[in-house]
């Protein structure tokens, strides 16, 4: 058997053991193997397209945080309060 199948074979076989190691519990959801390792890089991903939309729209951010809790006080259906 050539060197470099042997190499191959042996990259492949320890790829499949690291694959089977990794596990991801979140609440009931559970994932293992290659699942896991997808859901992990998708949340890396999604971390950082929030990070970005985060840094674009900082300006507005205490605007929008603003609205954003008058809607949920508007929802909720509680008095608007007065400051003294």
């Amino acid at each position: 058997m050539p060197k470099s199948a042997a190499l191959v074979r042996a990259v492949f076989k320890g790829l499949a053991r690291t694959g089977t190691t990794y596990s991801i519990e979140f609440g009931p959801i559970r994932a293992t193997g290659v699942p896991a390792i997808l859901v992990g890089v998708c949340g890396i991903v999604v971390a950082s397209g929030v990070a970005a939309i985060l840094s674009r729209s900082a300006g507005r951010l205490p605007e929008t945080l603003r609205e954003a809790r008058g809607l949920a006080q508007t929802l909720r259906g509680e008095p608007p309060s007065l400051n003294p």
